[in-house]
């Protein structure tokens, strides 16, 4: 009998069929390669057993001029700060009313009615009580969810029954924090959605093209500080010296500034090394939010987020962009500033007084998908297009995808804003978590290996946003769970469902899903045993693997099953399967066909593997 090897090459190829693929991968969880052979993803844990409110979608980690570090973290309902094993909540105040005995009870009811006719709450939405009177066995001093409205009144729950019926509470401030957002994209529906005389007067739409964007946050710094901008709405600062107990501020003078920055845009980013701050898809009359204009952008005067009318005397000036309908990101890459829109690429660079920047398009027809689905290691970007994946090292490239079909086929269209990119420099790598068909929430991945230049796809776990290590040993991620209540304190009262776990990725030493077992398989391709008409029988297969820990004894061995068939449509094929660890020799089958593929997976705690190639003892067996 003759012994055969199997080769592979790195990479999942799913462009074409399974027998096509022979040689090939062709499907994978929870798999990376690393140079050219496919193991084991690293493990996570959680950073902090608190979790946080909302979907995270913008983070940011920054290293303040102490040595401190932090981590800004934006979701659909707060903005959070985590530093040294406690998350802070920095959230704007959208306004503070002083209010008389605006609370009412009812005896043996947690539900307590606020009244405040310029609340302008929505369902939701939080809102903090101070120097409130206990009344009734309730003390309102606490921060609570909006539960529903009528009118000037409002409801939140307490979490214990009143003791009595009636109104109090005495001089209270009420702190409205900004209108929560949206976790999910959804089609506007109802009055107004649509153009102008289509469909009957007076009615709601129920269909639209129209789709509302989810909530979505940009982050950079300034110096030590944080700048923030949740998209369409106001410039935000956090000031490290002011510390962990204030909130951010939006840029305006009601808040203490000297003049007031656009109210409304869809987000920043901060040029370097010369410093002037760049709202994108912003207004064209500052402080007019009806004037937002999704094709504009605005720079501040150099090292002056305050200062952004252009007059004679300071930098800042303004541009719009002609090709598109809007700004979608933009990243600081190779000495400029890349801005995409839906359909093309342009590069801002500072040329110096009077213009300051110049604006120049790159290419056409090479649009993000999201405001998040672009990256930049070492001056490469790497974006997602609608269509297809792109990068940029001073022209622009198309980047051959083996995945590309089963990626672009199965995006929904009107989730695809929410997808995110992340940079895993240790393994050189970018991923795109993606929702696919029919899912408002990310739920599947693809990888490039910008080194090795292949690809591979994940349905084993999903993250809404990703930093890089360098400020922290890890890469750090975040996982939205739409049915958990966050348990984050200080306590918010009525709190509805909506968290999101902070992790630690690539734990060394870990190959476990924080805590449990991780599942992770690799299926081969269909490849001919030998070339011709020839069936075989196979008796042996003899693995060799670079790295396995985890042990038949211990139940936390890794399988290894091969399959054989006579034609690529065949029904009738045979699976044979072992469980091995690094005292397996061989296995005994016998398997009879004129192809075979592999599977290789492991669902147990601290199991680990790295693949590196399998050898058939096989022997001809006929033509039948």
């Amino acid at each position: 009998m003759a012994l055969v090897k199997a080769d592979f090459t790195p990479g999942v190829d799913k462009q074409t069929s399974t027998y096509g693929a022979e040689g090939r991968w062709v499907d994978s969880k929870n798999v990376r390669f690393r140079t050219g052979l496919p193991e084991k993803i690293g493990g996570w844990e959680k950073v902090v057993s608190e979790t946080i409110v909302g979907v995270v979608r913008g983070m940011k980690a920054w290293v303040s001029n102490s040595g401190v570090r932090y981590v800004a973290l934006g979701t659909d309902r707060k903005l959070y700060l985590y530093s040294d094993g406690v998350f802070f909540d920095i959230t704007p105040i959208r306004k503070t009313n002083n209010l008389t005995n605006p609370f009412t009870t009812i005896n043996s009811s947690t539900v307590i009615t606020v009244t405040d006719s310029a609340s302008s709450v929505s369902i939701g939405d939080f809102v903090t009580f101070s120097g409130a009177s206990t009344f009734n066995g309730v003390d309102m001093n606490k921060e609570f969810e909006v539960l529903t409205i009528s009118g000037n009144d409002y409801t939140v729950a307490y979490p214990t029954n009143a003791t009595g019926s009636g109104s109090g509470g005495g001089s209270v401030a009420a702190a409205y924090q900004i209108t929560s957002g949206t976790p999910v994209s959804s089609f506007g529906f109802g009055f107004g959605v649509g153009p102008w005389n289509n469909g009957t007067w007076n009615t709601p739409r129920a269909t639209s093209t129209i789709a509302l964007e989810a909530t979505n946050w940009t982050l950079d710094t300034f110096g030590e500080d944080l700048l923030a901008v949740r998209n369409d709405g106001a410039l935000y600062i956090w000031d490290l010296s002011t510390g962990t107990s204030n909130r951010a501020k939006a840029v305006n003078t009601t808040n203490g500034f000297s003049a007031n920055a656009p109210s409304s845009s869809r987000f920043v980013l901060v040029s370097s090394p010369d410093r002037h701050i760049f709202l994108f898809g912003t207004e064209t009359t500052i402080g007019t939010p009806s004037t937002k204009d999704d094709l504009f952008l605005r720079f501040s005067s150099q090292e002056d987020y305050t200062d952004w009318a252009p007059i004679q005397g300071n930098s800042a000036g303004t541009f719009r962009i002609q090709d598109g309908s809007k700004i979608v990101s933009a990243v600081r890459s190779r000495g400029s500033i890349l801005v995409w829109t839906d359909t093309a690429l342009h590069a801002l660079n500072n040329i110096g007084p009077p213009f300051i920047f110049g604006l120049q398009q790159v290419g056409a027809n090479c649009g993000a998908i999201a405001p998040d689905s672009v990256v930049d290691v070492n001056g490469v970007t790497y974006w997602m297009s609608q269509t297809a994946f792109y990068a940029f090292d001073g022209a622009i490239q198309k980047l051959p995808c083996t995945v590309q079909d089963y990626v672009f086929d199965d995006i929904d269209s009107t989730s695809q804003g929410q997808i995110t990119a992340a940079v895993n420099t240790d393994f050189n790598e970018v991923t795109w978590f993606y929702p696919t068909n029919g899912s408002n929430v990310l739920n599947r991945s693809v990888t490039y290996n910008y080194i090795e230049n292949i690809w591979y796809t994940n349905t084993g776990f999903t993250r809404t946003s990703w930093v890089d290590r360098g400020v922290y040993s890890n890469p750090y991620a975040t996982e939205y769970v739409p049915t958990s209540i966050s348990n984050n304190t200080p306590t918010i009262y009525g709190l509805t469902a909506g968290a999101t776990i902070l992790y630690a990725q690539e734990v060394r030493g870990n190959s476990n899903a924080d805590g449990v077992a991780m599942d992770c398989q690799i299926t081969s391709g269909d490849f001919d045993i030998e070339e011709g008409n020839q069936v075989f029988l196979t008796s042996r297969v003899i693995p060799d693997f670079k790295v396995i820990e985890g042990t038949v004894a211990a139940g936390n061995s890794t399988e290894v099953a091969i399959t054989f068939a006579n034609y690529p449509a065949s029904s009738n094929t045979r699976t044979f399967s072992a469980n091995i660890d690094s005292n397996t020799k061989f296995f005994s089958v016998r398997g009879r066909g004129r192809q075979a593929n592999i599977k290789i997976s492991s669902n147990a705690i601290d199991n680990d593997w790295r693949f590196g190639t399998m050898r058939l003892d096989l022997k001809p067996d006929g033509r039948r």
